[in-house]
């Protein structure tokens, strides 16, 4: 079965640090540029983060711009997003997709997407 699966989240208090990992199955990763998305309570799917397919370049949303980190490793087949000095206002479910390409922080001609990883940032 092809699929994204998305993992690592949870409850943090403001300040803390979560790393979400992206695997894939049943395919490659390194054929795709892998983004981030997330989704608050009554908001609409926002961009986060793009990487290539080689990890060399990589973009972030002005929101969390120096604060979080996008990392892949193709042998491990998988993507990370390490957040750190997390706010209240990044609480959303977090979603990983894999496309054809980036451009800037969103990633385009997405083939296929992950469930979602909830993060909750409350003291």
């Amino acid at each position: 079965q092809l699929q994204l699966v998305e993992s690592g989240g949870g409850l943090v208090q403001p300040g803390g640090s979560l790393r979400l990992s992206c695997a894939a199955s049943g395919f490659s990763l390194d054929h795709f540029v892998i983004g981030w998305f997330r989704q608050a309570p009554g908001k609409e799917r926002e961009g986060v983060s793009c990487i290539s397919r080689s990890g060399g370049s990589t973009d972030f949303a002005d929101s969390v711009k120096g604060r979080f980190i996008i990392s892949r490793d193709n042998a491990k087949n998988t993507v990370y997003l390490e957040m750190n000095s997390l706010k209240p206002e990044d609480t959303a479910i977090y979603y990983c997709a894999a496309g054809d390409y980036c451009s800037g922080y969103y990633v385009y001609g997405i083939k296929y997407w992950g469930k979602g990883t909830l993060v909750t940032v409350s003291s």
